[in-house]
């Protein structure tokens, strides 16, 4: 099986991410490129609409700053897990399938590898990541069906 040679994994960071590694290792060519990409979405921009005007809570930067650097470590330590290099992890900012898509033109991917919780009823309607992703990626998707609970 020849396989892909560029894969991104677009990872959440929970404990499902594993998953998502250890199936794109699978389906990857012998010396793949393997990059993994977590995309923090900025905070104001998930509450906007929620407080229309200004930060949504004082110190909220700092939160921000703190869940970041969180977020950070969670990622090295799944590349350290997979033997994924440091230069292979991407922390990203900004709306998510948007970045993804970016990501994944920039550096010539393959397949993008991403879970997908099977949205139902209004979810369904408002669209998921996974969704997007299938939809605007210009390289084949992968989305694995992660477990409900």
């Amino acid at each position: 099986m020849a396989g892909y040679t560029r894969i991104v994994v677009a990872v959440d960071l929970s404990s499902e991410s594993a998953t998502l590694v250890a199936r794109a290792r699978e389906l990857a060519a012998e010396g793949a490129v393997i990059d993994l990409i977590y995309v923090q979405e900025p905070m104001d921009s998930v509450y906007l609409g929620v407080v229309p005007y200004g930060p949504v809570f004082v110190g909220m930067d700092q939160v921000e700053d703190r869940l970041r650097e969180e977020l950070r470590g969670k990622l090295s330590a799944l590349g350290e897990e997979f033997g994924v290099p440091e230069s292979h992890l991407h922390f990203l900012n900004g709306v998510p399938a948007k970045e993804i898509h970016r990501f994944a033109e920039e550096n010539d991917t393959r397949l993008i590898v991403l879970g997908t919780h099977g949205q139902k009823g209004v979810q369904l309607l408002l669209g998921s990541t996974a969704n997007s992703v299938l939809h605007g990626a210009s390289c084949d998707v992968l989305a694995v069906r992660m477990r409900e609970g």
